[in-house]
């Protein structure tokens, strides 16, 4: 399991104090990139290989600004063209559930326009992460 740390800014609050539900979706994208990147992949535009197919946040509990989250990220799913990451966004201090999230992303070929069979190096990787769910 990969786990980054993110800090709830002011500006990713709502009127009523709390995390925005949008914002949710940008620590799912850090964490996500931060995922890619311990695998090896480049973040140069060029080399990119990944699409997101589907995304989702469920809101478990309430998360405020200034708080300290963990996002750990692992695979749940391992398929021949795509794989499924599973991210639980808990506080640092108290370890309480405040969103799960997932993630389907396709193996990508944006010059031809076309997804593409996993490589088995990446599936290797993907499986040092993998935690069924």
């Amino acid at each position: 399991m990969q786990e980054i740390e993110v800090r709830a800014r002011f500006g990713e609050t709502d009127a009523l104090g709390h995390i925005n539900n949008t914002s949710y979706f940008v620590y799912l994208e850090e964490a996500r990139i931060r995922f890619f990147e311990s695998l090896g992949y480049s973040m140069q535009l060029e080399e990119w290989k990944f699409i997101l197919a589907s995304t989702k946040c469920d809101f478990v509990s309430q998360g405020y600004f200034d708080q300290h989250l963990t996002v750990k990220t692992y695979v749940s799913r391992i398929g021949t063209k795509s794989f499924q990451l599973e991210h639980d966004i808990v506080c640092s201090q108290t370890k309480q559930l405040i969103a799960k999230g997932n993630a389907i992303v396709v193996f990508y070929d944006f010059n031809n326009q076309k997804s593409e069979v996993l490589p088995e190096l990446l599936k290797e990787g993907l499986k040092s992460y993998f935690l069924p769910v």
